[in-house]
């Protein structure tokens, strides 16, 4: 009989009937085109400051299909990475101003799997444009890297990085 009393409390508390609407309800959602024309005019104005950055620093770039702009400042004959291969590198990760956000220790370059592994989507597709022995200065707006809200460490919402990197060598297995 208390169960039985107890779920007939509970229900009648549950059916909410004079409930205060919720905050959802009280704020309208924003229109979508104007969220479609905000974030338009965002990409164009970081592909501005991604172009303005290559010329300010004297590097004349290639562009790629996917908004990824790159430098090779070294260009060694050989096959350049692909799926599933190991790409052992040193890089240095930049804002567009110039502050580091990460980098690799003298001495100590670190290992991904290409096309697999958790790293910015445009650094899969700037490492397959390499073989070993390449370095480059490449340019990843952020919708390739780490996106509206940054890695929530050293990387800002909405931040464009500059990849200084250096393709060491590809092995098909970590070793």
């Amino acid at each position: 009989m208390k169960i039985w009393l107890i779920s007939i409390f509970v229900l009648a508390m549950g059916c909410g009937g004079g409930s205060i609407p919720s905050e959802v309800d009280q704020h309208p959602m924003p229109d979508q085109e104007a969220l479609i024309k905000y974030n338009q005019n965002a990409v164009r104005q970081e592909n501005q400051d991604i172009d303005d950055y290559a010329e300010q620093h004297g590097l004349k770039v290639s562009k790629t299909g996917r908004g990824l702009q790159y430098c090779l400042l070294r260009n060694v004959e050989g096959p350049n990475a692909v799926a599933d291969q190991w790409a052992t590198v040193n890089y240095r990760v930049e804002l567009l101003n110039g502050d580091t956000a990460y980098a690799t220790k003298s001495g100590e370059p670190e290992s991904f799997l290409v096309e697999m592994d958790d790293v910015e989507s445009g650094l899969h597709e700037a490492i397959q444009l390499m073989s070993p022995g390449d370095s480059a200065v490449v340019l990843i707006p952020s919708y390739r890297a780490h996106g509206l809200i940054g890695d929530q460490d050293r990387i800002p919402m909405r931040s464009s990085l500059v990849y200084h990197i250096g393709l060491l060598k590809l092995s098909d297995n970590k070793r």
